[in-house]
């Protein structure tokens, strides 16, 4: 339900950023404080992502203050820290509704609004396509500002640093905006950074330092001096050496909750020519206390009273997948100290704190950094480490290349564990888990199994940490089965499935926990069903005796169908010629939009009722 307006006066004349823009500059410590109260009520009652918006408040207010959007292009990296953007671009009414099923989309969506220029979920992108908009508009003589905010986390991928690169090479007129939100970077913020801040954005300065070149440039040693004296004089009061080296004119660090300050320096920078780059000071979680305290804790929140003194603690539940892997990992590292643990930045996502407590010089946090994590465990099994890469499914993807060329290649003996496989759920097309089986099925070397409980995946990340070669775990989101995982770990022999239920003249193939979807209908259709356990190698020899026996045949895996799981048994079947009925059950040729799990299971047929529904038609023909 959206909130009563009357609460929140001057934000409910703020509807779109051309009414925002109609606000005297005065007025926008007062917006902002409205924005963030706003936020904090309307997440608190939908959830969502938090911690991160909050922070972002004053940036928001500003760059829809000073910038023509959405005329001029504003691109947000990731997008957590969006909320108050939606927010401002005339989805206030619809904020109730985000990452829930047909309502707002998590992240900034094309689809969703004019206002979000690129579709994001993923990290390090903004200044990639902030740099093409900009080439285009000065190609197209436009006069279209480009803006990309990155977070001081995203900046850490190579994707980002390679696009600093090429705009530095480039040199389109551009801003990026750097939202230190860690103080990772610089600490030096006060009121001689923002007096200088204004100073090295203002127009005499640029005018002076541009014009001063101009003039030397035909002096080259009076030239170089002022360069030096320039880099000098900026280097005594901002720390931006690096970024002034990649080409870009640094300005910052300045204090990202003064909107005065950021509104004043944006609209100084705006007209400046050649790439730019703003440097802020943020705090995750600014203006609520609890998320000022804990800004992982409140990265992304369920329901909660945000007048609470403290928040109700969970009652415990079953263990989820990861936290299996989570205790797997310590167990695994306590019995063999070559085992070295590799993340990026996803320690409590998939559950390695204890594991990076207990063993810190084996645990690495690479940062946001796919291709690297990848690469670097190959760099240890080539000495004889034995390296577990703990990676989201969705961002493996951004490893691909690393996976073949320097691990599966080489046959190097790298475990992956791969969290977040299949149906994520209100994170939605970015983070959907939908594709590994289908990508990873391709590669020579590889291992690959799916668990169908705790116990499954325990065994299962044991076999292949011994297994001497690349070898993949993928797992789902969330909590198990209720299944115990033995303490005891055993080797399970290698593409060999467990048979469940021996039926008559239909066969149910399950990969992975959507077994336990499929146990009803096996047991109305006097089914025989299977938890095939491996998808590389697929147990053969039973495959045979499957299809000899069976003129039906159901496969079902949480995954793409092109090229899944499915797709291998009927590889199979054509293979050896057999002549059965089979029906593929698993996720269409669509980006799976969001919702929760279970709602979207339902809609596509992949919970108990769908699944029982289609394998009943099925067994009919």
């Amino acid at each position: 339900m959206a909130l009563d307006m009357t609460d929140f006066p001057l934000l409910a004349t703020a509807d779109v950023p051309e009414q925002l823009r109609k606000l005297p500059q005065d007025k926008l410590p007062a917006l902002s404080a409205e924005l963030r109260r706003f936020l904090l009520k309307t997440v608190s009652q939908s959830s969502g992502h938090f911690a991160s918006g909050l922070g972002t408040v004053e940036l928001t207010v500003a760059l829809h203050y000073v910038y023509n959007t959405p005329f001029d292009r504003l691109i947000w990296d990731v997008g957590h820290q969006a909320y108050p953007h939606k927010i401002l671009t005339g989805r206030r009414e619809q904020m109730h509704s985000i990452r829930q099923k047909d309502g707002l989309h998590p992240f900034p969506c094309r689809e969703e609004s004019e206002y979000d220029t690129l579709t994001v979920g993923h990290s390090s992108t903004s200044i990639s396509a902030a740099l093409g908009m900009a080439i285009a508009a000065s190609q197209a003589k436009s006069k279209r500002k480009v803006v990309a905010v990155i977070g001081d986390g995203a900046i850490t991928a190579g994707m980002a640093f390679e696009a600093l690169n090429h705009a530095g090479e480039v040199r389109p007129d551009m801003l990026v905006i750097l939202n230190d939100n860690e103080m990772s970077i610089s600490e030096n913020v006060g009121a001689l950074n923002q007096y200088f801040a204004r100073i090295l954005s203002g127009s005499f300065y640029t005018s002076l330092r541009e014009g001063g070149k101009k003039i030397l440039q035909g002096v080259p040693p009076l030239h170089e001096l002022a360069s030096r004296a320039e880099e000098h004089f900026k280097g005594m009061v901002t720390p931006g050496t690096f970024f002034e080296e990649l080409g870009f004119n640094y300005i910052g660090p300045i204090d990202g909750h003064d909107v005065i300050t950021l509104a004043d320096t944006i609209r100084n920078m705006r007209n400046l020519k050649g790439p730019q780059l703003l440097h802020i000071v943020t705090k995750k979680g600014k203006g609520y206390a609890p998320a000022e305290a804990d800004p992982i804790g409140y990265h992304a929140v369920a329901k909660f009273d945000p007048d609470a003194s403290s928040q109700p603690v969970k009652a415990p539940g079953k263990p989820t997948f990861s936290n299996i892997f989570g205790q797997w990992l310590c167990d695994m590292a306590a019995q063999d100290e070559r085992l070295q643990g590799i993340t990026p930045a996803m320690r409590e996502g998939s559950d390695m704190v204890q594991f990076s407590k207990r063993f810190p010089k084996r645990y690495f946090d690479v940062a946001i950094a796919e291709q690297h994590a990848v690469t670097l465990a190959a760099g240890m099994a080539i000495e004889g480490l034995k390296p577990v890469v703990a990676i989201y499914s969705s961002f493996l993807q951004r490893g691909y290349d690393q996976l073949i060329h320097d691990v599966a290649l080489q046959n190097l003996d790298v475990l992956f564990a791969i969290d977040r496989a299949g149906i994520v759920g209100a994170d939605g097309p970015t983070h959907q888990g939908a594709f590994d089986i289908s990508f990873m099925r391709c590669i020579p070397n590889m291992l690959l199994m799916v668990p169908s409980d705790e116990n499954e995946c325990r065994q299962m990340l044991y076999t292949g940490y011994q297994h001497p070669g690349p070898a993949a775990v993928r797992y789902p989101r969330g909590v198990g089965t209720g299944v115990t995982a033995e303490q005891q770990m055993q080797l399970l022999p290698l593409g060999k499935a467990r048979v469940i239920k021996q039926g008559t003249t239909l066969a149910i193939l399950a990969f992975g926990p959507l077994l336990n979807q499929c146990q009803q209908v096996a047991t109305q259709l006097n089914a025989t069903l299977v938890d095939m356990r491996f998808v590389k190698p697929l147990d053969d020899a039973l495959l045979q005796q499957l299809l000899a026996e069976h003129s039906h045949i159901v496969t079902v895996e949480d995954n793409a169908l092109i090229g899944g799981a499915g797709s291998a048994v009927n590889d199979f079947i054509l293979q050896h010629g057999f002549a059965v009925k089979v029906l593929n059950l698993g996720l269409p040729d669509q980006f799976i939009k969001h919702g929760s799990q279970q709602e979207i299971y339902a809609e596509l047929g992949l919970d108990s009722d769908g699944i029982s529904r289609q394998v009943t038609a099925f067994s009919n023909t």
